[in-house]
């Protein structure tokens, strides 16, 4: 296929943009340098637009095809890759390891970039399709819902996106392969912060005290029981408290303590019940063991819904790029949370992933994004356009 020819081609200079990414990591919406290195690789290419700024520092380019539009399906096709790097000190020896103390690219978002990077300069290049190619690259995947931040500031609307499609790479996946599904296929994620007012004393004297370590682990086992007792066992969930924090002396009673968790669902439904059940735990606690407990409960990214009809174009493309025996549309859905939810909210598409074969798992700090995917991600991203905007 000439674009894996081509693509195969640009393969050395795409990976050398990949590294340098990834000596330069950068978080959440701080990715100015990286922003600035998008952007002046988009205008070398000759992209008909190069929009900054968007969600504070997505980057934004338009490029349009030479071929004539029959006035109908797709318009203007958007493809997304994030930016951000993540808080943890690299523990690889590779020759580009981060060069700034405590921050890596542990989930790949430096070869994401890099595969879309490679794309547009194919796309720009050739201009075999109708209609436009919206090439986005965001903030603050990790935690900021950057996704969010740039449709807010008019991301579709202002580029006229008729269908949008993201990818992430997926350690233990043979290089070369995809995977993906219809419907709820990653979870929401809500965050659960607990704080607990005791009374502090001697811990001799506990009979003078409010323990909040005992009260805290009387939580902690009480929240356990709700994936256990409350959720039909025929649904995913889960409910994880992380952090526990309390006390600085072995013989003193903490007057405070403070729990962090999360917790994780795959419908509305299920969503609802667990708050519901988090709050109603917190204040049986609290009025059993006479501390005040404050609960600050925050519903964070949604549930990421892909579209049927966007998934089967995604599995079709990727079967055409490395083969249909390596492609899956019915994998299980996973925990884990994407912001990319809300821009499935927001237009019809759907999200894949690609292999990155027996590399540390994501947000591990052994971890690095395997160079052997580009070719295959920046071919299907070059495919899809090409397909989608067929004219």
């Amino acid at each position: 296929m000439p674009i894996v020819e081509r693509i195969s081609a640009l393969q050395p200079e795409i990976k050398a943009w990949r590294r340098d990414l990834h000596a330069h990591p950068e978080l959440m919406y701080d990715v100015h340098r990286t922003a600035a290195f998008v952007a002046d690789r988009l205008r070398e290419f000759g992209c008909d637009e190069v929009a900054t700024g968007l969600g504070r520092t997505g980057v934004v380019g338009r490029i349009k095809g030479n071929r004539p539009a029959n006035g109908r399906g797709v318009k203007a096709l958007g493809l997304r890759a994030d930016m951000d790097a993540l808080p943890l000190e690299e523990e690889t020896n590779a020759p580009y390891r981060s060069t700034v103390p405590g921050k890596m690219h542990a989930c790949g978002h430096d070869g994401h970039t890099a595969m879309l990077l490679g794309a547009a300069r194919y796309l720009a290049e050739t201009r075999d399709f109708a209609g436009e190619a919206i090439m986005i690259f965001q903030p603050a995947e990790e935690g900021g819902a950057g996704a969010d931040a740039m449709i807010k500031d008019g991301l579709m609307d202002r580029f006229g996106i008729d269908q949008v499609y993201g990818m992430h790479n997926s350690p233990g996946m043979p290089i070369g392969t995809f995977a993906t599904r219809a419907g709820p296929t990653m979870a929401a994620t809500d965050h659960i912060n607990i704080h607990i007012e005791g009374l502090g004393g001697h811990a001799a004297r506990p009979h003078k005290s409010i323990d909040s370590v005992l009260v805290g682990s009387q939580l902690v086992v009480a929240l356990q029981s709700i994936v256990s007792r409350s959720v039909d066992p025929l649904e995913a969930v889960v409910v994880s408290m992380c952090q526990f924090r309390a006390g600085d002396a072995r013989n003193v009673i903490p007057q405070t303590a403070e729990i962090l968790g999360t917790a994780r669902t795959l419908t509305a439904e299920m969503r609802d019940l667990v708050e519901q059940r988090v709050r109603e735990i917190v204040a049986g606690v609290a009025l059993q063991s006479g501390a005040r407990i404050t609960l600050n409960y925050e519903r964070s990214y949604p549930v990421l819904v892909n579209h049927a009809a966007q998934v089967d174009v995604a599995a079709r493309v990727a079967a055409e790029v490395t083969g249909a025996a390596n492609v899956s549309s019915e994998i299980p859905p996973v925990m884990g949370a994407e912001d990319f939810a809300y821009m499935l909210e927001a237009r019809p598409g759907a999200f894949i992933f690609i292999g990155n074969g027996d590399s540390a798992g994501l947000h591990h700090p052994a971890y690095d994004f395997n160079d052997e995917a580009i070719v295959y991600g920046a071919s299907y991203w070059a495919r899809l356009v090409e397909t989608q905007l067929a004219g």
